[in-house]
């Protein structure tokens, strides 16, 4: 007797499920995306004194119906280095696979974070981010970086709480949801056992970037 009720439920919650997963991939939306804000924002190389971009694989994972484009940036004078990886796609797609999840999945061990930071940008505005620590020993080598992260559909950069739902929110307005990722190598350990510093150049560098990619959501270079 209770086999058919509890059969029911069953049903209802499977569908209800599926039709959340659904909406949250928009695998039922419109994907109506605007190509050429796309298209900037991934073309964009970040100017900033002597920094020089080169092309680079992607290895931060992408879902699907999404698109990554990354840039290592070296100093000439200093050696400093910065990769960016930009990622687009729907906001289901984008808003997951976070490094403090895909890092640690792949060999590294989180260091510390993630914890939220806010930079103020050029030109004025702030950006709000994640920033983690990842460390990877082998036999030969020890890997060490700084991986900041941020969501953006307006060109203010954000780092909600929860960002899956939050931009689930916006399904209906925001066809595509953009993600980027700034990683430089961590230093050694300070001398009283904190965190590393970025030094004045890879900061600059990092406000440049920041600022850069905001202003290209209005058409600026």
């Amino acid at each position: 007797m209770l086999k058919t009720p509890m059969l029911l439920v069953t049903a209802v919650l499977v569908a209800g499920a599926a039709l959340v997963h659904g909406a949250v991939t928009q695998r039922w939306g419109v994907f109506a995306p605007n190509p050429a804000l796309t298209e900037r924002l991934h073309a964009l190389e970040v100017r900033h004194t002597d920094w020089q971009p080169t092309d680079v694989p992607t290895e931060m994972p992408t879902n699907e119906r999404s698109t990554a484009t990354s840039r290592r940036y070296v100093s000439a004078a200093g050696g400093q280095s910065c990769v960016t990886t930009l990622i687009s796609g729907i906001p289901g797609s984008v808003s997951t696979h976070t490094p403090d999840v895909c890092y640690v999945g792949s060999g590294y061990r989180a260091l510390r974070g993630p914890k939220k930071e806010t930079f103020e940008v050029p030109g004025g505005g702030t950006a709000e981010f994640y920033t983690a620590d990842f460390e990877k020993r082998t036999q030969t080598k020890v890997d060490r970086v700084r991986i900041r992260w941020a969501w953006s559909t307006t060109g203010t950069w954000v780092a909600p709480d929860n960002p899956r739902w939050q931009f689930a929110k916006q399904l209906n307005a925001v066809p595509v949801l953009f993600k980027l990722y700034l990683s430089t190598p961590l230093a050694d350990p300070a001398g009283d056992g904190g965190p590393p510093e970025d030094d004045a150049p890879t900061r600059a560098f990092l406000a440049a970037a920041w600022g850069q990619f905001s202003a290209a959501f209005g058409g600026g270079k």
